[in-house]
């Protein structure tokens, strides 16, 4: 990619789909795209969002750098990629997991973890020489702390309230709001397609309620745990952790290193999640320092263009030219 090429950078979530276009001489064009569907093929669906991308904006992408959730080491095929966007113009696309550009607009060049947890979560720790991802396994083996995760924790709790198993909580109403019948609520879930967002639209509910509803607090509580229990993982599995018992030996063993971290997503906008987790965080790993996001996952997109070849990130991103 030269100064003078269209860079078409996207940030492709569940959710949805961030693209950034920018053209030398003219401000950045920002669009919003339907969000990928993990459990189908994905580089279909980013040719897509490409497309109509190229065709709203009515320019010609030179380059494409994406940043996806759900991406499986079958998919990190930038050539394929090249190939389905070749009509649109494309002559090189640069293709990472969206941990990978989660960190570079987070945190940039600098050493530590990002934790990005929105309606999935993921966990990437960099070292020197070393890099690591915690979880992001999705909602059926992992994602532990996200935002599905709280709205499965919802849904377990009002059932188990219904059935006489567990406490009774606020959340029933929130739930009988959308399915009144909650003996058929299940049936219901299960046949809709879009079953993931909306068991994940549940988590800002439990948000709302945790000051006044125990369970709701719990539940948040618990995912504050998972989280910081992903970061302390990631840290120690690259050397920017303390693998010792005693904060004592941790100061012998880390030096002056500050261990970094930084915690993005809709899920760290409730105060009581963030705060809980950064505690916990800091009992794992004295000395830790929480940082603010220097940027964002669409800015790690744009980024990786410009990322060095050494640096420990560069393995990750699959890369091809015309």
């Amino acid at each position: 990619m030269t100064s003078a090429s269209t860079l078409f950078a996207l940030d492709a979530g569940q959710t949805g789909t961030k693209v950034r276009v920018t053209t030398p001489g003219a401000a950045p064009i920002e669009l919003i795209q339907p969000g990928v569907r993990t459990h189908e093929p994905l580089l279909p669906q980013l040719a897509e969002t490409v497309r109509r991308a190229a065709e709203e904006t009515h320019l010609t992408p030179d380059s494409v750098a994406a940043g996806v959730s759900g991406l499986t080491s079958a998919d990190a095929d930038a050539r394929r990629l090249l190939r389905l966007v070749h009509a649109t113009g494309a002559r090189d696309v640069l293709l990472a997991h969206d941990s990978v550009t989660s960190f570079l607009g987070t945190l940039g060049n600098e050493r530590g973890a990002v934790v990005a947890a929105g309606t999935g979560v993921v966990t990437l720790g960099v070292g020197r020489d070393a890099v690591a991802r915690v979880d992001g396994w999705g909602n059926i083996m992992g994602d532990a702390g996200s935002g599905y995760w709280i709205g499965r924790e919802a849904l377990d709790a009002v059932m188990r309230a219904y059935d006489g198993r567990g406490a009774q909580t606020a959340l029933t109403a929130i739930v009988q709001d959308r399915w009144p019948d909650l003996a058929d609520a299940y049936v219901q879930l299960q046949g809709d397609p879009d079953r993931v967002r909306v068991v994940a639209s549940f988590s800002q509910e439990v948000v709302a309620l945790a000051g006044h509803d125990s369970v709701s607090a719990r539940i948040c509580l618990a995912a504050a745990r998972e989280l910081a229990q992903s970061a302390a993982t990631a840290l120690r599995r690259v050397g920017e952790g303390p693998v010792a018992d005693t904060a004592a030996e941790a100061t012998d063993r880390t030096g002056n290193d500050t261990a970094r971290v930084s915690a993005i997503g809709g899920v760290f906008r409730s105060d009581l999640i963030r705060s809980r987790f950064e505690d916990l965080l800091a009992e794992a790993i004295p000395g830790v320092v929480f940082e603010a996001p220097h940027g964002t996952g669409l800015d790690g997109a744009q980024a990786l263009h410009t990322l060095a070849a050494q640096h420990p990130l560069h393995t990750l991103v699959s890369v091809a030219t015309v």
